[in-house]
């Protein structure tokens, strides 16, 4: 049943959420609000309350953090029956009311980057680094091992159970400090050549290029369609300079958010069978997988795995993942013990405590959800121009109208508050880009004011600079 209950948060101090979150609770407690009740929509609850549609947001996942609502997907919000913290053996937490700081202004807003909204996790983080001071271990005065990291390689092999990696175990995963970090391992097991080079999309994530760079190799590009990679440029470029590294991203191409099926994937394999060829497939915004084999599941001699928990939970903790060949397992962790001696035992205990938490299936929901709700929004005012998106794909690939040049857009558009990624930060230093832009969503902004910002980028499309009065 539906309440219509409303609070007066009038004389309310300090964060309107926590007052609101307060406000919720007491009447819970007091039975004002019963178990069962359905809380009003959040944007209904904020026009009544006169805040914005992020406050009370951020009071219900609060609540939703403690047990006191469950949020049904589709069917709104509602107070929760009364259940035992779940604590994984551990003593349950008190809640601790935190005074978040703003994290952005209004005067300038970032899309450089994915920004991914608090849905818990912060929370989930500060319970954690809670009890991990409560718990007793040895190893804090010891140099990480494979002992330290086994049970956070443990976690991060249930992570990864829907996606289709071939034979591996958990033991065969090298940690690493972030996604970026794995794929420098990876680069530095597999270039052998006096000149080497890395194979990769024409446009591409410019984390493939540094990573090139640093390690004096060059880049070659390689043409795509809509279904990727073209398996003739591929071919060429093994004939051209013999086997070395293609480096790609099957699942969620970044800028364009593309995706290669299973019939490209199975062609693009052939060809790198034919010829020897690693292939190095980066899935770090893996969020929920499309089901299909990975480049190690379809190639077991030559497949590598590279993904983290930067884009779908937290870029704080820098914690990468790599999986190589079964052949070259060894290998692999000689560079990442030759790099950096192991992970923090802070950050492996960390991590394995945040994985292994019964709260994180509903994180992950809620994350999908939030970002699905910044990506709709920005579809649905520029969904009439050239424009590529994908559901649970934190940013969007805008194609812009004749006018405007991608540099010239850019700067426009931050002159107006917002900052865009061009095409040609993910063109080759030799390569064409396009007149393209990537809009990310950053959902530690209010949704009202990505929803202003996206309709700023509406008026610029709408008035290029052929049509500006100066």
């Amino acid at each position: 049943m539906n309440t219509i209950w409303f609070p007066d948060l009038s004389a309310a101090d300090g964060p309107k959420y926590i007052a609101l979150a307060t406000a919720i609770r007491d009447a819970i407690v007091s039975e004002q609000l019963e178990v069962g009740e359905r809380l009003p929509p959040v944007r209904e609850l904020g026009w009544q309350l006169k805040v914005t549609p992020g406050t009370v947001a951020r009071a219900y996942t609060k609540l939703t953090d403690e047990g006191r609502l469950s949020a049904a997907v589709g069917r709104g919000t509602f107070v929760a029956a009364p259940e035992p913290k779940s604590n994984l053996g551990h003593s349950a937490l008190p809640v601790v009311e935190v005074a978040v700081r703003p994290t952005h202004t209004v005067e300038r807003i970032e899309l450089l980057s994915p920004l991914l909204p608090d849905v818990g996790q912060e929370s989930l983080i500060r319970q954690c680094y809670a009890r991990m001071a409560q718990t007793a271990n040895d190893s804090l005065i010891r140099y990480p091992s494979q002992a330290t990291e086994a049970r956070a390689k443990q976690a991060i092999f249930g992570w990864l159970e829907d996606v289709q990696l071939g034979r591996f175990t958990a033991e065969d995963i090298v940690l690493a400090h972030g996604g970026q970090n794995a794929i420098m391992l990876i680069l530095q097991t597999l270039l052998k050549d006096p000149k080497p080079v890395i194979f990769a999309e024409d446009l591409t994530y410019a984390g493939f290029r540094h990573a090139a760079r640093l390690l004096r190799a060059g880049v070659v590009g390689l043409r795509c369609d809509r279904d990727g990679v073209r398996p003739d440029a591929l071919e060429a470029a093994c004939k051209t300079h013999g086997p070395q590294v293609f480096c790609t991203s099957p699942e969620v191409h970044n800028p364009t958010t593309g995706f290669t099926g299973l019939a490209r994937r199975q062609e693009l394999a052939d060809v790198a069978r034919r010829y020897n060829c690693p292939v190095l497939e980066d899935d770090c915004y893996h969020v929920r997988g499309s089901g299909l084999p990975s480049y190690r599941a379809l190639l077991p001699e030559l497949g590598w795995y590279v993904s983290s928990l930067s884009k779908s939970l937290t870029p704080s903790l820098r914690v990468g993942f790599a999986l190589a060949p079964a052949n070259k397992t060894q290998a692999l962790r000689r560079a990442a013990q030759f790099n950096h001696f192991g992970l923090a035992v802070t950050i492996c205990d960390l991590a394995e405590m945040v994985l292994q938490s019964p709260d994180l299936a509903k994180i992950r929901s809620l994350m999908r959800e939030q970002v699905n709700r910044y990506v709709h929004t920005a579809v649905n005012i520029l969904g009439g121009f050239d424009l590529k998106w994908r559901e649970d794909v934190p940013f969007l690939w805008l194609q812009l109208p004749r006018g405007w040049r991608a540099s010239h857009f850019c700067r426009a558009a931050e002159k107006q508050g917002i900052r865009l990624r061009s095409a040609d930060d993910f063109a080759l230093l030799d390569g064409r880009a396009p007149h393209a832009v990537r809009i990310t969503v950053n959902g530690q902004l209010s949704l009202e004011v990505f929803e202003q910002a996206m309709h700023v980028l509406e008026g610029l499309l709408n008035n290029p600079p052929d049509q500006i009065e100066v």
